[in-house]
């Protein structure tokens, strides 16, 4: 009976993870356990829990794993994006000349360009979107300000001109506090981590995550993508009865 009580003391501290430590004392995340004179050594991780989604139905349920497909395609772009900004961030203090800076600069685009353009040319537009959010978040910075401090302004306007074209403004900011898709991009990455889908990497960009998912209380509204795959299926309508008049 001792042996089994031991086991299942044991089970119950590696299960419970982040509530054991409000009965326990903190020794940096160590915790022990002593039996008829021996110490027994654990080491916990934190587990953060979220709250469970609530669908409305099984059609909502499908757009948010739609959504999340976008999310998982857009984010090691953005993780990407902010590690190469790092290094040439770090880099450019080293060089004390100008003109040097900019010879370096224009260097390492033709570089980030070969390697990203052909796999951001493939993106759809929300895939694109999420990803001008996802580089603000990871960076702190809006694409717009990177490219700004990075190129000029009449670069980064003309940046931004270009993809206007294409229904996406690289000034686009990441707020899922207030924005329903940032916090829907928000539920999906944390609870990425959480089940170690997505590597994280640490946002510059201060977000209090788990407050702002909380207070959703796991609430998940997907009415604007019913609403923008609604009008696409009256296009592709209005395509095909041009299209057989002619």
């Amino acid at each position: 009976m001792r042996k089994l009580l031991y086991i299942v003391t044991i089970l119950l501290s590696c299960s419970v993870n982040g509530q054991i430590k409000d009965s326990l004392p903190n020794f940096s995340e160590e915790y022990f356990l002593v039996k008829d004179g021996d110490t027994l050594m654990i080491e916990l991780n934190e587990v953060a829990l979220l709250p469970k989604h609530k669908f409305k139905s099984r059609v909502d349920a499908n757009y948010y794993f739609w959504l999340r497909k976008k999310v998982f395609k857009a984010y090691p772009y953005a993780v990407l994006a902010s590690k190469r900004i790092d290094s040439l961030t770090v880099r450019l203090s080293r060089i004390p000349s100008k003109r040097k800076q900019r010879k370096y600069v224009r260097r390492v685009q033709k570089y980030v360009e070969n390697e990203l353009t052909d796999q951001i040319k493939k993106m759809t537009k929300t895939e694109g979107r999420i990803l001008v959010k996802l580089i603000h978040r990871q960076t702190g910075k809006t694409v717009f300000q990177n490219i700004k401090e990075l190129r000029s302004g009449w670069k980064a306007f003309w940046y931004n001109t270009t993809a206007n074209i294409f229904s996406l403004s690289l000034k686009d900011e990441y707020h899922p506090e207030s924005v329903n898709e940032d916090y829907l991009i928000e539920d999906i990455l944390q609870r990425s981590f959480i089940d170690e889908v997505l590597i994280a990497q640490i946002p510059k960009l201060k977000i209090d995550s788990y407050t702002i998912l909380e207070e959703k209380k796991g609430e998940v509204n997907v009415e604007e993508y019913k609403k923008m795959f609604a009008k696409l299926r009256k296009k592709r309508k209005r395509k095909k009865k041009s299209t057989k008049k002619s």
